[in-house]
């Protein structure tokens, strides 16, 4: 009876501390860790997201870019930083699909995390150099087919070298792939002319698609983006069961306050519905999710199930 009496008072102790901490926090600047480099679609969530906080709070966001590593190094240091919440990273399902492309990590996926919110979701864009003699989906595998080894493609990331992946595979492609360590560089290469087909996400290329500097052919989601309602899916184009979406959240460390994860997630939420966050985010390809954590950990989990399968199909290597 002692015992259990005894184990009641000391979780009920837990839950006021965790409350306190809550209610304190934050008590110093917030790092908010981006595992790309700037310009990216993860960097502008992040410091479209970060300023609000940051008014909210009365505390800093710094928005802090450690690109690199297919966004292991970022992740490391998340994963190894204080449970106090004053470190935040953004995730994207490079984060899910890690766990099958290498074979050791140095951290845990599932157990060095927890899970805050899911930002974003939203499909890639196929896109080629305008000199790419290239007008739809069709052409461009009749192409790559005919010069199998010869075309280029650049990844700013995992995400976006797995839809590409998962096109080769399920049209009978081969074409070279080309990392980068985030869109930003990517997309200077592949406007250059560097190289020549990409996969990246919505937010950061129509602008140059309408600028004339990229050609799009389609988008990856089940259905068409609102952003760019004229271009058709995968599947419309000739890729019949083609899906690949991207999506970005936010992760602390483990052991991180379950009070704080909450009252974290909440706020992210209610910056996500303000109107100019959503319409930012709307014009570029991206919906806002704002699920909460329990919801976001169920996600990831369904993610790492899904991307394990598309690795062990494609045969895709870390690069």
């Amino acid at each position: 009876m002692r015992c259990a009496l005894y184990s009641l008072i000391t979780l009920a102790l837990a839950a006021v501390a965790g409350s306190a901490s809550a209610q304190a926090y934050p008590t110093r600047p917030i790092r908010l860790v981006v595992p790309f480099a700037a310009g990216g679609p993860a960097d502008i969530q992040a410091r479209l997201i970060g300023p609000r906080l940051a008014e909210a709070w009365g505390q800093p966001v710094v928005v802090e870019n450690r690109p690199g590593g297919n966004t292991i190094i970022a992740t490391e240091l998340t994963a190894r930083a204080d449970p106090d919440g004053h470190l935040v990273q953004v995730i994207s399902a490079g984060f899910a699909i890690n766990v099958s492309l290498y074979a050791k990590l140095p951290y845990d996926s599932v157990r060095d995390f927890a899970p805050v919110t899911q930002l974003t979701s939203g499909p890639a864009i196929a896109v080629v150099h305008p000199s790419l003699p290239v007008r739809s989906v069709k052409e461009l595998i009749a192409l790559a087919k005919a010069r199998p080894g010869q075309l280029t493609y650049a990844s700013a990331g995992l995400p976006s070298q797995l839809a590409v992946e998962l096109f080769k595979v399920m049209t009978g492609t081969d074409m070279v792939h080309v990392p980068y360590k985030g869109q930003s560089p990517a997309m200077i290469d592949l406007i250059a002319g560097h190289v020549q087909v990409s996969f990246p996400t919505m937010l950061g290329t129509l602008g140059h698609v309408e600028a004339g500097r990229l050609r799009a052919l389609a988008t990856t989601g089940a259905k068409r983006a609102p952003a760019a309602p004229n271009l058709p899916t995968m599947i419309e184009a000739g890729v019949p069961g083609y899906v690949a979406t991207n999506w970005f959240g936010t992760a602390v460390p483990a052991r991180t306050p379950p009070a704080i994860v909450a009252k974290l997630s909440q706020e992210i939420a209610r910056v996500l519905r303000l109107p100019d966050v959503g319409e930012r985010l709307l014009s570029q390809g991206l919906e806002p999710v704002s699920s909460t954590p329990e919801e976001f950990s169920s996600y990831i989990r369904s993610e790492m199930s899904k991307w394990a399968k598309v690795v062990k199909a494609s045969g895709a290597k870390a690069e």
